[in-house]
């Protein structure tokens, strides 16, 4: 079982990013995946979820009218969009699937988003 995320982003302020989680070895529409990311310096913050049977999504209230997730079920990839960039963003992104027992146990490999004008 895979996860593998794209590569680095460098945005302007206000600007949107998108970034994508390709999975492998399992069947993508089973699991949860959950999008979290990490500034500099801080703990691990959850932004938000995307279950690919349905694409029943949920997301961390400071990223409300800002964050969307989709699944491509065809190519078994997620992807969260966030809008509106600013400089606080700046994080590692990382992908995890949560497992039957609630807890994540495959991660992607994290991307780094830069905002910076």
């Amino acid at each position: 079982d895979q996860l593998v995320q794209s590569g680095a982003e460098l945005r302007n302020p206000g600007a949107s990013v998108k970034v994508s989680c390709e999975t492998s070895g399992y069947t993508f529409t089973s699991y949860y995946i959950d999008w979290v990311r990490q500034a500099p310096g801080q703990g691990l913050e959850w932004v938000g979820r995307i279950h690919p049977e349905d694409g029943e999504t949920k997301h961390a209230q400071p990223f409300q009218g800002r964050v969307t997730f989709t699944a491509d079920t065809s190519t078994s990839t997620a992807y969260v969009e966030l809008t509106s960039l600013r400089p606080e963003d700046s994080a590692v992104y990382y992908c995890a699937r949560i497992s039957r027992s609630d807890e994540y146990d495959y991660w992607g490999q994290g991307t780094q988003v830069t905002v910076s004008s």
